[in-house]
């Protein structure tokens, strides 16, 4: 990867519209960032579309030097330009998404036929947009880059995973999150943001294992399905924490985590798997999860155990007025990229 501008301070300021103030172009840079501002699917407080943009905005507060992984920055972290077919594909399966939650979602037993065609319609979108980061993610793999997905909801990682497993048989998921995301179909829509690991479990060839952590938030059949499938892995929210109030350090259960994982790891990280005071605009807020100490101590424990971090989404980050969601998904991003590099240059 190529190295920027000898006159390139990363103790300025940031200038330009560039993530982070980087002066690297998608084509250099080690770390390629896919906006995908889609949330048809939201199905509470919506606000996930304009993640993208508001964290690239904020990401010119962040400082370059990490303590931690050193300058990642030099490698490069470049965002891809937003494909305004996503906006447009966005805006047209939400109006039907809306009238479908205003009926109270689709009744399986007893469909409408209004309401199942609205469905189709959104889930024929959402297939389009799965195509398109599937292409995407694709492209960035055969550059020799590390492909990370910024949404939008957390229905939009599905295509970057096939690409991945695709590459990476016996592909493992750290999967950070509030909810499962293990159901069948929620309100309809088989492409909902609330089944993203249903369909990447029962869909796609080459996933080795899934390893979810912090989750709080879940159903009967998602229980179930984690109890059925010997490659899921659970270390919910209150099981960590009776952990930690029995006196066993978070780094240690940390390392137990990271050790259900295979060599090749993508990372998917709903924001909303953070405590809710580090992102209360996101759509779907939850009591519990990760404090922002605990998140950076599994990062580093995922980045320093010889694993390979071969992508990464960040999704559900929700600007809010004030822009702390954004502030906080900004430097989650830079970690996250710091840490995947970190790992690739270690494979090196």
């Amino acid at each position: 990867m190529a190295l920027p501008d000898a006159h390139f301070d990363p103790d300025s300021p940031a200038t330009g519209d560039t993530l982070f103030g980087l002066p690297h172009t998608v084509e250099e840079a080690a770390v390629v960032v896919i906006p995908v501002p889609f949330e048809a699917t939201t199905s509470y407080r919506r606000g996930t579309a304009g993640g993208p943009e508001a964290v690239r905005a904020a990401s010119g507060q962040v400082d370059l030097h990490d303590s931690e992984t050193g300058e990642p920055w030099r490698a490069g972290v470049a965002m891809e330009p937003l494909d305004p077919r996503i906006a447009a594909w966005d805006g047209a399966a939400s109006a039907d998404a809306r009238a479908v939650f205003a009926a109270g979602g689709l009744d399986p037993d007893d469909p409408d036929p209004e309401i199942a065609a609205r469905c189709a319609r959104v889930d024929a979108l959402s297939e389009q947009v799965n195509a398109l980061v599937r292409e995407r993610t694709e492209a960035v793999f055969a550059r020799g880059a590390i492909p990370a997905i910024l949404g939008g909801d957390h229905s939009v990682p599905f295509g970057a995973l096939e690409a991945a497993a695709a590459r990476h048989p016996g592909l493992g998921i750290l999967h950070v999150d509030a909810h499962a995301d293990l159901r069948r179909a929620y309100e309809g829509f088989t492409w909902s943001h609330a089944s993203i690991f249903y369909n990447v479990m029962t869909r796609i060839d080459g996933i080795g294992a899934l390893t979810q952590v912090a989750v709080r938030d879940l159903g009967r059949a998602e229980t179930a399905m984690a109890e059925a499938d010997p490659r899921i892995a659970q270390w919910l929210d209150t099981r960590v924490g009776w952990l930690v109030e029995g006196g066993e350090p978070w780094g240690r259960i940390a390392h137990r985590i990271v050790q259900t994982l295979p060599e090749r790891v993508w990372v998917s990280f709903d924001i909303d798997g953070l405590d809710p005071t580090l992102c209360p605009s996101t759509g779907t807020p939850v009591p519990g999860g990760l404090s922002w100490r605990e998140t950076l101590a599994l990062l580093r424990v995922l980045g320093e155990s010889g694993r390979r971090i071969v992508g990464f989404d960040l999704c559900e980050v929700a600007p809010g007025d004030d822009e702390w969601d954004a502030a906080v998904g900004a430097r989650l991003l830079y970690k996250l990229a710091g840490w995947a590099i970190h790992t690739l240059q270690e494979a090196r």
